[in-house]
């Protein structure tokens, strides 16, 4: 069976995902400085390869795995956010850390690197929309009304690897710990021996996926807090009474997904199986047939029989990759409508090509750094994690 690959439909948003023109949802929504290579010019390839062999071992290049193909071609590791993280702490040789994915992740890197490295966003513009959905003032109202309540002793932060340095330090100051899709459950299991209640941020979905499809909790013991409402939207009897306090966050690109995305797909391809982010809606979990985190869906995709069809419910980028990787497989997008990560993709090969050239000259374009005491802060949160059983 040789599977092709279909292009899901574009839709009007979908021409501004591309990475062009502003996009007000982003985290940081600022241009990028300096004279930028037109996209259209064909030396850029040339350029890059150029660039990054004067720089030699000065420069480590990471490529997060939703990032456009021409710029995960240069670069030296891929991975998701925490393993890019990692790598970047594994290789304090570097000088410079050129990371290809979203602000939040750059701040990661700069948090557990040497203080001699510098780690380089290629476009400051490439921010999360759910980790800007978790500002540090609405999270620490949100903790003094729990004060009032005198129930902060019984509750653990959680924050999500998808959060600012400034959730991560506000976890690590109220002994919390940071988790991954992959390992939210052991860090559930561990904030739930250290008090009764979590208050997971920012991603609603993924708590709540983890706390009923892997926990045996009830949706009942989950609320939702929403910050745009007096006290969360919620009674003071709710919070009480709660095992998951949610953050009313998610992901725009897998809160996309539906149900009737699923009923779809099953109609239209008989036997295919539908995988799916843990980022995704809990009806859209449920209807799955598999659940995990992008590392555990490019393992299930390069272990699947030849002949098998797959439904794959993540970011678009990868979801194509995995098709061309694997044409005896039918691998296709879940939805019908294209759906790229608007701010991930802002990074394409003219911005890396500027980015390394100005490296080249001796200039550090678009530095991100982490103020020491967040950068503590947070890292006794990330530790916390790393030291789970």
């Amino acid at each position: 069976m040789t599977s092709i690959w279909t292009e899901p439909d574009n839709t009007p948003v979908a021409l501004l995902l591309l990475g062009r023109g502003t996009d007000p949802a982003s985290e940081r929504g600022v241009d990028c400085p300096g004279d930028l290579p037109a996209p259209s010019d064909p030396g850029l390839v040339e350029r890059a390869k150029a660039a990054k062999e004067a720089l030699g071992d000065r420069v480590f290049v990471l490529g997060h795995h939703y990032q456009r193909d021409e710029v995960i071609q240069f670069a030296d590791v891929t991975g998701d956010s925490f393993k890019l993280a990692q790598q970047a702490a594994a290789r304090p040789d570097a000088e410079f850390i050129v990371f290809c994915g979203v602000h939040f992740m750059a701040e990661s890197a700069d948090i557990l690197t040497t203080p001699e490295q510098k780690v380089i966003l290629p476009d400051l513009a490439a921010g999360c929309s759910m980790a800007d959905m978790a500002v540090l003032g609405q999270v620490e109202t949100a903790w003094e009304h729990f004060q009032d309540l005198g129930i902060t002793d019984q509750i653990v932060p959680v924050t999500y690897m998808n959060s600012s340095a400034d959730i991560k330090g506000f976890v690590g100051r109220n002994s919390g710990v940071v988790c991954t899709s992959s390992n939210a459950k052991r860090a559930l299991d561990w904030s739930f021996e250290q008090g009764s209640k979590v208050f997971f941020l920012p991603d609603q979905h993924l708590g709540r996926n983890t706390a009923v499809l892997e926990m045996g909790f009830e949706l009942d013991d989950c609320v939702l807090y929403d910050p745009h409402k007096p006290h969360g939207g919620l009674t003071d009897q709710q919070l009480r009474d709660a095992k998951m306090i949610l953050w009313r966050g998610h992901c725009s690109v897998h809160g996309r997904f539906t149900l009737d995305s699923v009923r779809e797909v099953r109609e239209r391809v008989p036997g295919v199986n539908v995988l799916v982010h843990p980022e995704c809606r809990h009806d859209v979990v449920r209807a799955a047939d598999y659940v995990g985190s992008t590392e555990y869906i490019i393992k299930a995709l390069d272990a699947a029989p030849a002949g098998s069809a797959w439904a794959v419910g993540t970011e678009l980028n990868l979801v194509r990759r995995m098709a061309l990787a694997h044409p005896d497989k039918e691998i296709m997008f879940l939805d019908r409508a294209v759906c790229y990560c608007s701010t991930m993709n802002r990074i394409d090969l003219p911005h890396l090509v500027w980015a390394l050239e100005e490296l080249v000259a001796g200039r550090v374009p678009n530095q991100i750094t982490v103020d020491p005491t967040t950068a503590h802060e947070a890292r006794v949160a990330l530790d916390q994690m790393l030291a789970l059983p």
